[in-house]
Parts: C-alpha cells; sequence; structure tokens
C-alpha cells in the first residue's frame, strides 16, 4: 500500500503543471509546509523588494517616496493586483488595513445601502471576527443578525428575504473546508433584493473568484493566506461599480477625502473605491504584499484549482489508506466541487498530534477541539508533502509518541 501510493506520487509530481513555481518561495529545507491557509511562506521575491524599500526608498529618499516611487498609490495599485486574482475590474479593489476593519466597512456600507431591511444574515460556522463584526454593524446600526447554515439560506431568503439587507459569508468553511456555491447563494440574496458581501480569506489566491461576474456586491480578503504577503499583511476590500456613487464608509479618514491634500474642513469622499482607504497606508507591509503577488506572474488559476483538488484528493486517500485504522475522521467533503484547499480531520488528540508532527517537521495546524487542518497550496505543496504529512502522522499515532493533554488557553494554533 504505502508503495502504491509512493509510486502516485511520484506520477502526479511528475506532470505537475506548476512544480517550478515552488521555487518563487523561500521554503526551509527539510519541512513540509502545509499551513499555508493561515501564514503563506515567504515569497523570494519579498527579501530584495523590502531591503530596497527600507534602505533606498525610506532611507534615502526619504518623505519624497510618496512621490518618485509612488507610496501614496499602494492601496490603490495592490488592490488592482489582488483585483485580478478575484475577478475585479481595475479600480474596485483597494489593499489596505485588517480584514476586520475591511469587514465592519463593507457590511456597513451594505447596511446603509439598504436602510429599510432590518436583517444582516451570516453563517454560524463563520469565522469569530466576521461573526462578532456583524453583531457589531448590527448594534450600531439597530438591525438584528440571523445565523443562517449556507445549505438553509435560499429557503431563508424565500421566507424572510424582503427583510434582509445583506448576507455576510465566506465561500469556505474555515474548519472543514467544505467549499460553498457563492454563485448560488449571492443569486438567491439579489432575488430577495438583499447585497451579497463574501469574505474570501481562504479563497483568494486559491481558486479563481469571479466577483464582477457573478454579480457580488462587497467581498473582502486578507493578504497572509494564500496571497503570501506576510504575518498580519494589508487585507483588501471589494466594491461593485454600480455602488461606487451611493456607497457610504463608515470610517470617514482622511486618505479617502477626495481632496486628501486640501485640508477641508469638512468631509467629502473621494470618487470610487477609493473613498475605502482611512488612514496613512502602511508602506512597508503593503509593498512587501505587492512583491509577494508576483508569485502569480504567469500563473493560471484554473491549474491551481485543479492540482488543489489532486492534492486534497490525494490526502484524503492517504487518510483513507493509512489514517482511518488509527482513529482519523475526515470532515472535509469528498466531492471536488465541495473542497476547497484543505483537508480536515478529527482526531481527540488534535493538539498533541500536531505538536508532534512539527517536531518531524510537517507545519499543519489544529481548530479546537478536534480537527486537525492541512492546508495546500498548489504554488508549493507536492503530493509527496502531502503523503509525508500522512505518512508521519500514522507513525506517530501508532506509536502513541506524542502529548495527549489538551490545548492550553492561550496557545496559538
Amino acid at each position: 500500500m504505502a508503495q502504491q501510493l509512493t509510486d502516485l506520487a511520484d506520477q502526479l509530481d511528475a506532470t505537475d503543471p506548476l512544480a517550478h513555481v515552488r521555487d518563487r518561495f523561500l521554503l526551509p529545507e527539510g519541512v513540509v509546509y502545509l499551513d499555508g491557509n493561515s501564514l503563506g511562506p515567504l515569497p523570494a521575491a519579498v527579501p530584495p523588494v523590502l531591503e530596497d524599500v527600507v534602505h533606498r526608498q525610506w532611507g534615502t529618499d526619504l518623505i519624497r517616496s510618496w512621490n518618485t516611487h509612488d507610496w501614496w498609490q499602494a492601496p490603490l495599485r495592490v488592490g488592482d493586483a489582488i483585483g485580478a486574482l478575484i475577478g475585479a475590474a481595475p479600480g474596485r479593489t483597494v489593499a489596505g488595513d485588517s480584514t476586520s476593519v475591511q469587514l465592519f466597512t463593507a457590511l456597513s456600507a451594505a447596511a446603509e445601502l439598504r436602510p429599510g431591511r432590518p436583517l444582516l444574515v451570516t453563517d454560524p460556522e463563520h469565522f469569530p471576527t466576521d461573526r462578532y463584526l456583524a453583531d457589531s454593524v448590527a448594534q450600531l446600526h439597530r438591525r438584528q443578525v440571523r445565523r443562517v447554515a449556507p445549505a438553509d439560506l435560499p429557503e431563508f431568503l424565500d421566507e424572510h428575504g424582503d427583510q434582509v439587507a445583506v448576507i455576510s459569508y465566506s465561500p469556505v468553511d474555515f474548519r472543514s473546508g467544505e467549499l460553498h456555491d457563492m454563485a448560488a447563494l449571492t443569486r438567491a440574496a439579489h432575488r430577495a433584493g438583499a447585497l451579497a458581501l463574501w469574505d474570501l480569506c481562504h479563497a483568494a489566491g486559491a481558486m479563481p473568484v469571479h466577483l464582477d461576474a457573478l454579480g457580488v456586491d462587497f467581498a473582502v480578503g486578507c493578504g497572509y493566506k494564500f496571497l503570501s504577503g506576510g504575518p498580519g499583511a494589508p487585507a483588501f476590500l471589494y466594491a461593485a461599480e454600480r455602488h461606487h456613487d451611493s456607497w457610504r464608509t463608515p470610517l470617514n479618514g482622511w486618505t479617502g477625502h477626495a481632496e486628501p491634500f486640501g485640508l477641508r474642513a469638512d468631509y467629502a469622499p473621494a470618487p470610487g473605491i477609493a473613498r475605502a482607504r482611512i488612514g496613512t497606508p502602511p508602506i512597508l507591509s503593503l509593498l512587501a504584499l505587492e512583491a509577494a503577488l508576483t508569485a502569480f506572474d504567469g500563473v493560471d488559476l484554473a491549474q491551481v484549482r485543479a492540482k488543489s483538488l489532486s492534492l486534497t484528493g490525494f490526502f484524503l486517500s492517504c487518510a483513507e489508506k493509512l489514517l482511518a485504522a488509527e482513529g482519523f475522521e475526515p470532515i472535509t467533503p469528498t466531492a471536488p466541487e465541495a473542497r476547497a484547499s484543505q483537508v480536515s480531520l478529527r482526531h481527540p488528540h488534535a493538539y498533541g498530534l500536531i505538536q508532534a508532527l512539527a517536531t518531524r517537521g510537517v507545519v499543519a495546524d489544529m481548530r479546537a477541539p478536534d480537527i486537525l487542518r492541512f492546508g495546500v497550496n498548489a504554488l508549493f505543496t507536492s503530493h509527496h508533502d502531502v503523503l509525508t504529512a500522512a505518512t508521519l502522522l500514522q507513525r506517530t499515532t501508532a506509536t502513541g509518541d506524542y502529548d495527549p493533554a489538551p490545548q492550553e488557553p492561550g496557545t496559538v494554533t
């Protein structure tokens, strides 16, 4: 069985059209990195860019770099680069601030665009920030939050859609890796007269996303997962062009003013997506993200998706053959159309097993209380990486060579 899996991994890696892209990342030798769905690895293009930004642009050219090196336009320029990966035409995406800030901006703007509708609808299994911010926006705008599972959303909208201002969902369940039908749920929202907001943190860079074509109203996402922009990299916000003349952002910062250096007494929003700018942009992290995005140069996202499905399908096969007997339960869907770019396994000793794998050179993560997550990124993950992880996990579990103690409070996982 082990030899069959090895032979299959050899075959799949030998025919991988994206194998050369792995060289665009500075991966530590001897490490299998399957946590790029939490923090992407360092792209090779980033260190020389930061060296130049710090020593020449900042160190030598000083404040002149806002103009001479076009720092001022970085949020819009980087936004357009991300937009190309999520199916957005230029001028519809801006980069900067955190995902939480961008989500607050988008949710607030969407609520104001539907003033007579009292409900904000979100996923009960959404990432905590998305749920917390839905509650916050509802309180500020005197709305109510309804938590509805994606599978139940069309029926809910059929019954209550005339009360719904906006739906706020992710196409990917961050725990299980299940992929929801973005197109169908967006259509269902629009049939009800509601707006659709999508959190693309686990989708941008991992698969084709067609925001313009799907008619999505707003979208947000982070820059540090599949985009590999670095820890805490700036997030992005997308707003459909049809809303550009009417949407109001809740945080009226000076860089979002129509004349930011006019220093006017009263706020006048910049046209289009630029009004979503708030404060002075974080140039070091923005330019690191911009450099990181060059890893996608010449890459076909359809090939990224195809390889991702191959990797996750192979991992699920390894799990069935090597891990089922050790008590692991896959919770990631087997159907390719319902699977994103991770495989999640349930085991009561998830935390201890993930820690043990790390000491053996396999980096993955877990989500409390009992889910092991293995993220794959088609730009650098190989089928042999997946097989190595599954093999070491089987061996570690079978020998009991790990600490079964649960996660301690406050531990980063």
